[in-house]
């Protein structure tokens, strides 16, 4: 269980209801905490460093402008303009914040309507960050070839049905609102070094402070509330309960900020393989959705597509994949 990366340690004061501690569980709580951190934080690190050289040797070599030029015809088929290609070349090496950037250096003044934008968004959601989260999947049990191909081809089918719902329908015509723009982004390798040296930073502090979170929230008897929440995703996706564990995990951080404690609980056994990889495939359509919608909602979208038809899409994909691809044994 998922549960026990985050308190696997006897606690000899905390009751099963409540969460009071004396000074000497306390330090069995804080050590507890302090060692799965590291575990996971340093799994994390074997993952993330070297996909994250990969790409910007990627980047510097001109493989986003390259690929950029290559998705023109894709862009047509899905409703925008050529230049976009290059948008969603930038999200697919790299991750959402630097598609962010692109997209307003591209888009500014360049008229892109509400139904543009929450087509390329979809693009963008579907298939950000390839490098890094295919690499993680993989680790995990999920091949290359099934995560590229259920991305990239989920990413281009949701947009060509978001662009044909705003064609038939006629919505979204207006010229998109972009209610915020990210400041010039510094190049070099200095720069660079020192934003991924920042965001590991993040990383660290965000598992920490989920690491603490999970175990207090068993301590207080509120961690089988939660995991009751997603018992219809997992009875969608014949799936045993405790795979819910994880697809809560990856729904709230994503693939990159929680893939230190995926990782860990894909090693332990304590979630099938086939189980773990449908929660993967899923989770590869649809994760972190407070942060990767909230940030995709800057280019200035509508939230029922990068939202709500992101997520029914990813639990429609799992669930064929759950009855086609992965027999239950």
């Amino acid at each position: 269980m998922l549960v026990d990366l985050v308190a696997n340690a006897p606690d000899d004061s905390t009751p099963e209801s409540g969460f009071s501690m004396t000074r000497s569980s306390f330090y069995l709580f804080a050590s507890t905490c302090m060692r799965d951190l590291h575990r996971a934080y340093w799994i994390l690190l074997k993952v993330l460093v070297p996909a994250l050289i990969v790409v910007r040797l990627l980047e510097v070599a001109g493989a986003v402008a390259w690929l950029g030029e290559s998705l023109r015809p894709v862009m047509g088929a899905v409703g925008l303009p050529g230049e976009a290609g290059l948008i969603w070349a930038a999200a697919m090496l790299t991750n959402i914040y630097t598609a962010l950037v692109v997209f307003y250096e591209i888009a500014s003044g360049s008229g892109y309507s509400t139904a543009q934008v929450s087509t390329l968004a979809c693009l963008i959601l579907l298939s950000h960050a390839l490098p890094v989260e295919g690499a993680v999947a993989k680790l995990i049990g999920v091949p290359w070839r099934v995560t590229l191909i259920l991305r990239i081809g989920g990413a281009v089918f949701l947009a060509w049905c978001v662009h044909l719902i705003y064609v038939e329908t006629g919505w979204g015509s207006e010229a998109s609102a972009m209610p915020w723009q990210p400041p010039p982004r510094e190049d070099g390798w200095w720069a660079w070094g020192t934003h991924q040296a920042y965001l590991l930073m993040v990383i660290y502090v965000v598992l920490a402070a989920l690491i603490v979170f999970m175990r207090v929230l068993r301590s207080m008897g509120l961690e089988r509330w939660l995991h009751s929440l997603l018992r219809p995703l997992t009875w969608l996706f014949q799936v045993d309960k405790d795979a819910a564990k994880v697809t809560l995990i990856g729904l709230l951080l994503g693939l990159s900020f929680g893939a230190g404690l995926l990782i860990d609980e894909a090693q332990k056994g304590h979630v099938s393989r086939r189980d773990m990889c449908l929660v993967v495939c899923f989770l590869g359509l649809c994760h972190s959705v407070i942060e990767d919608t909230l940030l995709i909602l800057l280019m200035g979208p509508e939230l029922w597509v990068v939202l709500w038809l992101r997520l029914l899409f990813g639990v429609a994909v799992t669930v064929l994949l759950a009855r086609y691809l992965y027999v239950k044994s």
